[in-house]
């Protein structure tokens, strides 16, 4: 592995010099003008307006804000403790730290790799702000700041991941032995109530670190610490979500796979990658969903507030970044107030019962949120913008608007359902085929799945996006310019308006899939006397089978939610990357003021056309794109898993052992981190140097480029998840339902299973945070390369364009032929062998 790791530190390093002296010359050849970017964005006063009749001015009513996320913290935190003092036997204890052990290892490893990939994002912004912008020379303070500022980004993505899985590691042992009270009330309110620590803690501090830039940052330098902030959190999450998705996957399949190997039951103590699969299911699914969730829910916010700037006239502008911040602040406490009923009536009903369908509670909790949400909605839209622009109909129409986000937040999770969940007649379908068509007819019925899935999903969030588009038409072109694109950054805005809730029935999955592992890894039923020592220590005599039913049944509920958030996301990603598009459109093209009306210059619009050839080419690349890094993260996960299953299989010891060695299972946790960041590196640099190539090469093909990406990436990212949903609920079914493990039915769907995973925890979810980086990024290289046109280096700027994506095309080509089985690391299975003999 050493080799390995420094020819990687090598390539990092070299590429990053390459990279800063080519990009330093393209910052000091077009320094000699220089436009207005969103780092020039100046924000208004909001004491200069009052709300509530007159009670209170924006910025008391945005301190007030503060307050709630001060509080939404304090919740968060509180959650954590009582997690953390919850009662566990010492066995399944020993397991969970275990795993948050090996946790922390691959956070602090990803953590310097992220600090690594940020070096080439500061010779960017150096590049454009300090040289191109003149903030070197005439405002250090400026480009301090936003350098400062995407450092705290990253430090926000990287924070509630890690608060995510220390959360999770103490739920995980926590509810599986709460599991063995012979109710199945305890395995389902722990993991939500982990997962409401996390959704609290990780938007209270996203919110919180914004009003923080709204209130007590000068306001020209809140420009800059936004777009520094947002490209740091995006960077975290990005490297977070796709090293996560890899990670995750070659664990996955490398231990499902000695089921049909060795004919070993689920999380056999004996084998070496349980902890390793244990590991990845909170890297995938609890560390890359908390740094995507952060960044969302914070580049959207970033992408309306650039919007409002830009589009909208001054006389106006405090009004509507009050607004769409007290709609968040009250969002939170509408998660909040839910959460709480929610408890009250699952207790009665559930308190005590012997039985429950576990994916109830939590549907219901969804439901119950967006109509609260809506409700407060319209209510405090009232009280705030009553005659905005001298309109009393706004009000409505920009709370219906942002209702179309909210209820897709729990409209699309329930339409997902239909897919994956295990009482879904898609999932039923898979497990039919699977009967006599074996593995073949299971992946095909699968894929099915996803397309249709991929279908409904489209005219689901077209249709939202219609019915905001049509509102939108009666908003006056005095207020703001383009309408329907501030409209569509309301829609992704609500999608995650409910954010702690979305949040916490995401990261409930990853905490009953590791119970369950918990569970069998303590083998807590061969320690001596256990429920005379149970009985005296904690109160309950155990009841092992009913423990092991209800999590099991639990775990399907957890995949099934794990499900329904990824498109929620995705669709953020997507109707957001509208918005952000927008304001390169507005750069590039320009605006004017016609009879005091602001409006776009007419002169360059006619490069967004399909009669512009560039921008046609444009939106055919963006699929081709979208296409590699599907194929390139799968293939990591690959060859990831096939090293993965190489050392397992020879070292895995099934007689005279209880539980695998530590080395063992530490070593597949190297081989697991090993291959997700070799997958990364080359993944984040292609996609690096293809958005800096695709900017240089024409600014109209890069727009082209962008909508594409969002487009292709939306049906991409959504039949991937769903049938990778379809195939591990039907697995779960004939675990659970038909009890036929060890079966070749049972072969059948964990084979389509181990497709699956890389499809739904791998690529698709990583999508997300490369669209929006790509958006942001892009944003910076092509003013970059507008600015090299500006100043007569048009040639040069054409010449940059071939050498980057030559460079792209270097990482693009090592995605596989670096990544090959066949590939010179093949030499470690030497080794191996020859120490397992």
């Amino acid at each position: 592995m050493t080799p390995t790791v420094s020819r990687m530190d090598a390539l990092r390093k070299g590429v990053t010099g390459t990279a800063a002296r080519v990009l330093g010359l393209l910052a000091v050849l077009a320094s000699g003008t220089a436009l207005a970017s969103e780092a020039d964005l100046i924000l208004p006063d909001f004491a200069s307006q009052s709300f509530l009749g007159g009670a209170l001015n924006g910025y008391q009513l945005l301190l007030g804000g503060v307050v709630v996320c001060v509080l939404g913290l304090g919740f968060g935190f509180l959650q954590y403790g009582q997690l953390k003092n919850l009662p566990v036997h010492k066995s399944m204890l020993e397991i969970s730290e275990l795993i948050y052990e090996t946790c922390k290892t691959y956070l602090i490893t990803q953590g310097k790799f992220i600090l690594g990939l940020w070096v080439l994002l500061l010779v960017v912004m150096v590049g454009y702000f300090g040289v191109l912008q003149h903030m070197l020379s005439e405002a250090p303070a400026k480009l301090f700041a936003i350098l400062i500022f995407s450092l705290i980004g990253i430090a926000g993505s990287y924070g509630v991941a890690w608060f995510g899985i220390r959360v999770n590691t103490f739920a995980n042992s926590r509810t599986a032995f709460a599991s063995l009270r012979g109710k199945p009330y305890p395995t389902y309110a722990i993991p939500l109530q982990a997962g409401m620590s996390i959704g609290m803690v990780l938007i209270s501090t996203e919110l919180l670190l914004m009003l923080i830039i709204l209130l007590a940052v000068p306001s020209d330098f809140a420009g800059p610490c936004f777009i520094g902030f947002a490209i740091g959190e995006s960077l975290g999450a990005s490297v977070l979500r796709i090293a996560g998705g890899i990670f995750t996957k070659i664990a996955d399949i490398g231990s499902d796979l000695m089921k049909i190997v060795f004919k070993i039951k689920e999380d056999d103590a004996r084998n070496p990658g349980v902890i390793a699969d244990c590991t990845g299911d909170n890297a995938g699914d609890s560390v890359g969903p908390s740094a995507d969730g952060f960044e969302t829910y914070g580049v959207t916010g970033v992408a309306l507030i650039t919007f409002i700037l830009l589009a909208v006239p001054p006389a106006f502008q405090v009004q509507l970044l009050v607004w769409i911040f007290v709609m968040r602040i009250v969002m939170v406490v509408a998660s909040l107030l839910s959460y709480f009923v929610n408890e009250v009536i699952q207790g009665g009903k559930y308190k005590n019962a012997d039985k429950m369908n576990f994916e109830h509670p939590l549907t219901f909790l969804v439901w119950l949120t967006s109509f609260v949400s809506v409700a407060l909605t319209f209510v405090v839209s009232y009280l705030l913008i009553p005659d905005l622009a001298g309109d009393g109909s706004l009000w409505w129409k920009l709370s219906a608007i942002i209702t179309c986000g909210t209820l897709a937040g729990a409209i699309i999770p329930e339409a997902i359902k239909a897919f994956t969940s295990t009482e879904s007649r898609h999932v039923r379908e898979v497990v039919t085929a699977s009967r006599e068509g074996g593995a073949s007819l299971n992946v095909i019925s699968g894929i099915v799945a996803g397309n249709f899935s991929a279908y409904w999903m489209g005219i689901i969030i077209a249709g939202l996006m219609a019915i905001a588009y049509w509102v939108s038409i009666d908003v006056p072109n005095t207020l703001m310019l383009a309408p329907a694109v501030f409209a569509f950054g309301l829609v992704a805005f609500g999608f995650l308006g409910m954010g702690p809730v979305t949040i916490a029935v995401d990261s409930y999955g990853p905490v009953t899939d590791n119970a369950q592992s918990v569970y069998e890894l303590s083998l807590i039923e061969n320690v001596p006397n256990v429920k005379a020592e149970v009985a005296k220590d904690f109160g309950f005599t155990p009841d092992f089978e009913k423990g092991k039913e209800y999590l099991e049944e639990n775990d399907g509920a957890g995949n099934t939610f794990k499900a329904t958030a990824k498109p929620v996301l995705i669709g953020t990603a997507v109707v957001g990357a509208t918005t952000m598009i927008f304001s390169i459109i507005v750069l590039l093209v320009g605006t004017e003021t016609v009879n005091g009306v602001l409006s776009l210059k007419t002169e360059g619009l006619g490069n967004l056309s399909l009669l512009h050839a560039p921008f046609l080419l444009g939106l055919v690349t963006g699929g081709a794109v979208i296409y590699w890094f599907s194929g390139a993260s799968m293939q990591a996960v690959s060859t990831g898993a096939y090293r993965a299953v190489e050392f397992i299989k020879a070292n895995i010891k099934l007689e005279g052992v209880e539980k695998a060695s530590v080395t063992d299972s530490k070593r597949v946790v190297e081989i697991c981190t090993q291959y997700a960041q070799k997958g990364m590196l080359n993944i984040f640099l292609g996609v690096f140097f293809s958005t800096l190539a695709f900017a240089c090469a024409e600014p109209f093909f890069f727009i082209g480029y962008l909508i594409s990406i969002a487009i292709f990436g939306l049906y991409q990212a959504v039949f991937m998840a769903n049938a990778g949903g379809a195939w591990d609920n039907a697995k779960k079914l004939v675990e659970t339902e038909l009890r036929a493990k060890g079966t070749d039915l049972h072969a059948a769907t964990v084979v389509g299973d181990t497709v699956g995973d890389p499809f739904k925890d791998t690529s698709s979810v990583a999508l997300n945070p490369v669209i929006k980086f790509t958006t942001l990024f892009g944003l910076l290289a092509v003013e970059l390369a507008v600015e090299l046109n500006k100043s007569g280096n048009g040639g040069l700027t054409r010449v940059l364009a071939v050498v980057f994506f030559l460079l792209s095309l270097v990482f693009v080509y090592r995605s596989f032929y670096g990544m090959r089985i066949e590939s010179p690391v093949g030499s470690e299975s030497a080794k191996t062998h020859a120490k397992a003999a």
